[in-house]
């Protein structure tokens, strides 16, 4: 395991619900679950304060899944409650490795986890408790991105780590282009006015506005959260300049 120490203090952790099963495969797979979990604790153990954003599209991917018989408002919130499934996994899988943790939920769900309370969210970290945080916004028309981004904003966070299935960001998509570039560093403006697909459009102007780094990385390499933590060039780093 890594002994550098982290350069940021507190950070905040975006792991997509595709990354709990395989690709184009549903559900939680327990040995995908595992080894996230494993990584997560890797970081946990250099001391950083550390937040967590699940999505939720390894169970209800509502863009693809609502057909015509469900409405767009319908769908977001059965994908809320999705990633409140997820979140409840991680606290469990982590919980097992001996990892202290809270889950806080904008969508209130009182018998399985906190509401969200920014303070109280502060609070848990600063006592060295990993805080999942489910339920994306509360709100419709809002990606987990969007909520990553907000939740980094709120609690303070010095980076929002982006753990992807792609190393990086890239000049184009590398499967359908030979020519495309991995970038090791680009501003948001540029992200933004080449529609690079990082993350959603609200998100990256959320974080350009509070001066928030985005660190793009592949979570599939062991020990990749704790290098990002640690400062460790790895992926893409998104900055205001």
């Amino acid at each position: 395991m890594s002994a550098a120490k982290p350069v940021y203090q507190r950070v905040l952790l975006k792991l997509s619900g595709e990354s709990l099963c395989g690709e184009g495969e549903r559900g939680i797979k327990p040995q995908a679950l595992s080894s996230i979990v494993a990584e997560i604790k890797r970081a946990f153990d250099q001391g950083v304060q550390l937040g967590v954003v699940v999505g939720g599209g390894n169970i209800w991917r509502g863009e693809q899944d609502r057909g015509e018989a469900i409405g767009r408002v319908t769908a977001d919130s059965m994908g809320m409650l999705a990633t409140l499934m997820n979140a409840l996994a991680l606290q469990d899988a982590l919980e097992q490795l001996g990892v202290p943790t809270r889950v806080q939920t904008a969508v209130e769900v009182s018998k399985l986890a906190e509401s969200y309370i920014r303070r109280r969210a502060i609070r848990h970290l600063e006592k060295g408790r990993v805080v999942i945080f489910a339920g994306g916004t509360g709100n419709p028309y809002f990606t987990t991105d969007t909520a990553a981004a907000l939740r980094a904003v709120e609690i303070e966070a010095e980076a929002l780590l982006k753990a992807t299935k792609v190393d990086g960001v890239y000049t184009a998509d590398p499967k359908k282009d030979p020519k495309a570039r991995r970038l090791e560093r680009l501003t948001f403006m540029d992200s933004i006015k080449q529609r690079l697909k990082v993350m959603d459009a609200t998100a990256l102007t959320l974080c350009m506005e509070n001066d928030m780094p985005v660190v793009v990385f592949d979570l599939a390499v062991p020990g990749n959260i704790a290098r990002a933590v640690s400062g460790e060039t790895v992926g893409t780093l998104i900055a205001t300049e």
